[in-house]
């Protein structure tokens, strides 16, 4: 069943935005945006054939509706968001009526990257800001005739993010941004406004964005944390939103307990900019809820994925596609396969595969059409096109499609007066060479002999025994004293050892001298 609004068939609707989208970080943003969430109209469904009726400049208008509603679709409560709405209700709403002076408990809300925290907390928060507002109107006299001690712009929700490198003044600046208000000229200063400005404003819900990028490591980032710690001070209730909060630092070494259903974690040790106290009090006054993607591996999960996709077929705008074009066959599989049950990565599927529908004509969402689309989470820009990965902003998931098994390859058939053995499988696919040959071999060294290894003589290359000089040979100092590299007397009889390296060369290597062998000493006779 559709929760769209009623459509009207005939009159025209305005599906185009002027300016800028609200900022709200701002503001004057969150009223636009909370004014306008939920004032979109789709465009209403018609057959090909009236379609084909159309002139070409309605034909025109209409395809561009067509694109308008496929991007900005309704957004769709799943069993995991209404967790977090309802807990997030429940406790904004107490608070707001608590009229003690006592610290009000905080929200922390975790999950990964594109899985719709913030636009969950968000919308929330509008919702409780047009409850609050509808309070006060019933009682003018006493909500916004002027107050003392109040400002005449009523805030009651103020949303923020941290910054990318988080600093106790980068904080400071964007709550006091929200608000207008002047910056401090110290840091001193600056604190002292943020918390005026929250207090004079009547701000009953703070919502501070990406508090994972808050690194424990580094000493600024835990003055930041004392910053919010002292927030709690104020009659505000604190909504932080990050990825991966109890492996963040933020709350260190957490455990979930069965009985309570609720995080327990160990008081951190103390360091330079906060002690232990400070920390356990943080534990202590915020509560954690996690905020899943769907699971496949139960029957109620695959039941709530496949309700989801039966939402979202509801507001597709295309001639050929019919109900059961997401929600039947092959395709629930495929997407939670593509996406990992990870709503903002579904709708990113999603919305790229409709474009594409119309653009080729195919008027249908099937697999070889999503086959050809990469999400590519690096192209999607958070605030000011930033995204701070380390901070697990962008999921660390596999969305690539899968690949086509590859043909088997054909064995040829055998010919006519071939072998046996030749066309069988195992002889084509067995390979060329022996696989042990193909392995690295230890290159070769060439050693030489030392000079006291006597190889027996060449018999083409003996000595003389008449010659008075006494050859060296190509392989070395044959017959030589190492040390002085001279050659030796034989037995003192005037003879040298004849040279097994051949009669090549007379004279020495140092170049002009000539050895000749003497009884009982060898002399060197300059050359």
């Amino acid at each position: 069943m559709s929760t769209l609004p009623p459509e009207q068939p005939n009159a025209p609707v305005p599906f185009l935005r002027f300016g800028p989208r609200p900022d709200r970080t701002r503001y004057e943003g969150w009223q636009e945006f909370r004014r306008t969430r939920d004032l979109f109209v789709p465009v209403r469904k018609i057959s090909l054939a009236e379609y084909g009726l159309m002139s070409p400049r309605k034909k025109s208008l209409h395809d561009l509706h067509r694109a308008a509603t496929h991007v900005n679709m309704q957004m769709l409560d799943t069993p995991m968001s209404e967790v977090v709405t309802t807990l997030m209700r429940s406790r904004i709403q107490n608070n707001a009526m608590r009229i003690g002076p006592s610290t009000l408990d905080g929200l922390m809300i975790n999950g990964g990257g594109y899985q719709g925290k913030t636009e969950t907390a968000c919308r929330t928060a509008t919702e409780f800001e047009d409850t609050w507002r509808d309070l006060f109107e019933q009682y003018p006299e006493c909500y916004f005739d002027p107050m003392p001690g109040t400002r005449d712009l009523i805030a009651p929700v103020a949303y923020c993010q941290t910054p990318v490198k988080a600093t106790p003044i980068g904080l400071c600046e964007a709550i006091l941004d929200y608000y207008g208000a002047p910056y401090g000229k110290n840091l001193r200063g600056m604190i002292r406004n943020a918390r005026e400005s929250i207090k004079a404003h009547a701000t009953t819900v703070l919502i501070i964005d990406d508090i994972t990028r808050l690194k424990m490591h580094r000493e600024d980032d835990q003055d930041t944390l004392d910053l919010i710690r002292g927030l709690m001070d104020l009659d505000v209730t604190l909504v932080l939103i990050g990825v991966n909060i109890p492996r963040s630092g933020l709350l260190r070494e957490g455990w979930h307990d069965p009985r309570t259903n609720q995080w327990v974690y160990a008081p951190l040790k103390k360091g330079k900019s906060y002690n232990p106290d400070a920390s356990t009090q943080t534990e202590r006054r915020f509560d954690l809820v996690t905020l899943d993607p769907f699971d496949y591996s139960s029957d109620a999960g695959i039941a709530a994925f496949i309700d989801h996709l039966v939402g979202v077929e509801n507001q597709i705008r295309l001639f050929n596609a019919g109900p059961g074009t997401l929600s039947q066959g092959l395709m629930p599989e495929y997407l939670y396969r593509r996406t990992h049950g990870i709503v903002g990565l579904l709708r990113r599927l999603i919305e790229d595969g409709l474009t594409k529908a119309m653009e080729s004509g195919l008027e249908n969402l099937t697999i070889d059409l999503l086959d050809e689309i990469a999400i590519n989470l690096g192209n999607v820009p958070g605030k000011d096109d930033i995204r701070d990965a380390e901070a697990g902003e962008i999921p660390d998931v596999d969305t690539a499609p899968q690949l086509k098994a590859k043909a088997a390859r054909k064995i040829p058939k055998a010919r006519k007066g071939a072998t046996r053995f030749s066309t069988t499988a195992a002889h084509l696919r067995r390979p060329r060479h022996d696989p042990a040959s193909l392995a690295p071999q230890p290159r070769p060294t060439r050693r030489r002999n030392p000079c006291w290894l006597h190889s027996p003589p060449r018999p083409s290359q003996r000595h003389d025994p008449g010659a008075s000089r006494i050859p060296f040979g190509v392989d070395g100092w044959a017959g030589c004293d190492p040390r002085r590299r001279l050659p030796l007397a034989a037995g003192g009889h005037g003879q040298a050892t004849p040279c097994p390296g051949g009669t090549r060369g007379t004279s020495d290597r140092g170049g002009g001298r000539q050895i000749t062998a003497r009884p009982h000493r060898a002399s060197i006779r300059s050359g």
